[in-house]
């Protein structure tokens, strides 16, 4: 059973028991009865919408940020540890060292040149990056230390190549949309179920309620907008960005 099938049902059943029970109510009211009396629920029902949803909003405003801010935390991370690999190659030979800074500096430059726009346009890595990676691990790996000075420079640098590894992977995982369908579902209703509910209040056509309505809309609109935004950290608006190679590598 899909969980779309498993959402519908859900709501349906909790529309049918509600309907139901104030039905079975309604039959059972005296002649006697004042509705003037009970208070009514339009209002509280309205508030309540509205701080439901808030929360619901609230949270996936600040589950979007929280990726995206950790899809900034993995550029920096892969950038600083393919840099450290450049930097702790200076205990090899000079033919070893030039390698390794060879090879990192031309994966470097496939990330930011061509990797980036695909995963900005597609949300997936290159398979050619994966190979340049895979060269720069082997480059290190496939030494063999002649020295203990040289010795003691191997573990980390295995370590780092590591880090780069694990933080491409991760980049990879960022590259796609954060939010799953259900939950965009829930929020594009529930915005039009918190607009929707201001048409059962006794909405005059005075200027400062018309205006009210309308920046409320707005801001429903403005804040699924910045969602919709956030939920794609590398290829919408305020997107992370390839500065971290820049800044650790001037001419990738």
């Amino acid at each position: 059973m899909s969980q779309w099938l498993v959402l519908t049902l859900a709501m349906a059943a909790a529309c049918g028991v509600v309907l139901t029970i104030t039905v079975l109510k309604e039959r059972r009211i005296t002649e006697d009865d004042d509705p003037s009396e009970t208070p009514d629920v339009i209002e509280y029902l309205t508030m309540m919408v509205g701080v439901v949803y808030a929360i619901v909003l609230g949270l996936a405003i600040a589950g979007v940020w929280e990726a995206r801010s950790a899809a900034e935390d993995t550029v920096r991370t892969e950038a600083q540890a393919l840099h450290e690999v450049s930097a702790r190659a200076r205990a090899y030979p000079a033919p070893v060292r030039d390698r390794i800074r060879a090879d990192v500096d031309a994966y470097v430059s496939h990330v930011v040149h061509k990797e980036w726009p695909v995963m900005a346009e597609k949300g997936e890595l290159t398979g050619r990056g994966t190979e340049l990676l895979t060269k720069v691990r082997a480059d290190v790996t496939d030494y063999r230390p002649r020295n203990d000075f040289e010795g003691q420079s191997y573990q980390p640098l295995v370590d780092q190549v590591a880090v780069a590894d694990g933080a491409r992977t991760a980049r990879a995982n960022a590259a796609e949309s954060t939010l799953p369908g259900v939950v965009w579902f829930g929020l594009i209703i529930g915005g039009a179920i918190s607009i929707g509910v201001m048409f059962t209040l006794q909405i005059r056509r005075s200027g400062r309620e018309l205006l009210m309505a309308g920046l409320f809309s707005a801001l429903i609109a403005f804040l699924l907008f910045l969602v919709w935004d956030f939920d794609a950290p590398f290829s919408r608006g305020i997107s992370a960005t390839a500065s971290p190679f820049f800044g650790l590598f001037p001419h990738p």
